[in-house]
């Protein structure tokens, strides 16, 4: 198998790179979270400009009908440009719903305005008082007429502030869970935006009796959500890697930069050693986010692979992040030094969809499905 990404794949990352350097900097970054929605119109037009929205969707839906891989790629840019565009919340987790469970007619209404950038939808599926895994959905879809409604508490609908469309989840009155269309500005529904600690934007969504679309053929769409979240785990695995990546990359640059005693930090073995194991725990990272991708790419969705994933990732984030902000000091905490706001936005990854020890528990349960290998002399 090869691990190495192929000439388009590589022309695909350095592009992505290219745009993100050059429409942030730290200071440019902060002035845009600040502002309004927190990210900027200008740049999401250039990824529609240049195809990145279309990338997960078929040619016949409007897009470029690219893998994993790539999706994945563009993930790790946008993780190591800390971008704060809602790529993942309102591209690729909603619009890959509706690719796969979604009408024909609604495909062709909602995914190409997604691709150019015209419209923006977010999944709106977490409630109050549920922790993943055991994700009990409360919202209660109602048949009526030859329409539904929808009743419930969404939060935190990541990006749900600024959506056109919703892609709600909601329990089906003869059981299982459905997945809804659900205009943002519709009779009944109730947005109450807030920021996030990571300068992102999410909202609580209040449904009363909100009206809805029943997005494809209807009946229980629990296999397509949980398949959205293995995707999503992956995408998050890729951007914590590229955010982990600049990480490393700031406070090697610190060390060679910063003196102490007369010379720079960088020659004080302790802390080199230290960077080193920062190392190390990044390529372990990057082996993992590479192996849940591959996994997508041969057609495996399975949540077990996910979890292994986000384990090691989740630890190897949590470490890289502590090490950075104790070697930098007090520089590392301030707005306007950038370490601080990746740390904050790995902290971020790490508790979305299960943190760590989440995970491990996961794991910890599906240890007696396993054979058991013995060591014979």
């Amino acid at each position: 198998m090869d691990f190495e990404l192929n000439d388009e794949q590589i022309m695909l990352r350095d592009t992505t790179r290219e745009l993100l350097s050059r429409s942030y900097d730290a200071e440019k970054r902060n002035a845009v979270t600040a502002d309004g929605k927190g990210w900027s119109d200008e740049v999401w037009g250039k990824l529609a400009e240049i195809g990145l929205l279309g990338l997960p969707f078929s040619e016949e839906d409007g897009g470029m009908g690219a893998g994993p891989v790539e999706t994945m790629t563009v993930m790790n840019e946008i993780g190591r440009a800390l971008a704060p565009e809602p790529f993942l919340d309102g591209v690729l987790i909603p619009g890959g719903l509706v690719a796969e469970v979604g009408t024909a007619a609604q495909r062709a209404t909602l995914l190409p305005a997604l691709v150019e950038g015209a419209t923006l939808l977010a999944f709106a599926h977490d409630e109050p008082g549920s922790r993943w895994p055991t994700q009990v959905v409360a919202t209660a879809a109602t048949a009526s007429g030859e329409g539904w409604t929808l009743t419930g508490t969404k939060n935190p609908v990541l990006h749900g502030d600024c959506a056109d469309t919703l892609v709600v989840s909601a329990l089906l009155p003869d059981g299982g869970t459905g997945l809804f269309l659900v205009a943002a500005d519709a009779a009944g529904v109730t947005r109450k935006p807030y920021a996030t600690h990571d300068e992102l934007r999410a909202a609580q969504i209040e449904l009363a009796d909100a009206p809805a679309e029943q997005l494809g053929e209807g009946g229980d769409a629990s296999a397509a959500i949980i398949a959205a979240q293995v995707s999503a785990q992956a995408a998050l695995c890729a951007e914590a890697v590229g955010a982990m990546a600049e990480t490393l990359r700031l406070t090697t640059d610190y060390l060679k930069q910063r003196k102490q005693f007369g010379v720079t930090l960088s020659k004080f073995q302790a802390l080199t050693q230290r960077a080193a194991d920062m190392y190390v725990e990044l390529e372990l990272a990057s082996s993992m986010s590479l192996y849940a991708t591959m996994n997508l790419a041969d057609g495996i969705v399975d949540p077990i692979v996910a979890s292994r994933a986000k384990l090691q990732i989740g630890r190897a984030a949590r470490h890289i992040g502590l090490e950075a902000i104790q070697m930098h000091g007090g520089i590392g905490m301030t707005a306007e030094y950038p370490v601080g706001h990746y740390v904050s936005r790995l902290t971020a990854i790490g508790h979305t969809l299960g943190s760590a020890d989440d995970h491990l528990r996961v794991l910890a349960g599906v240890v007696a499905d396993h054979e058991m290998v013995e060591i014979t002399k």
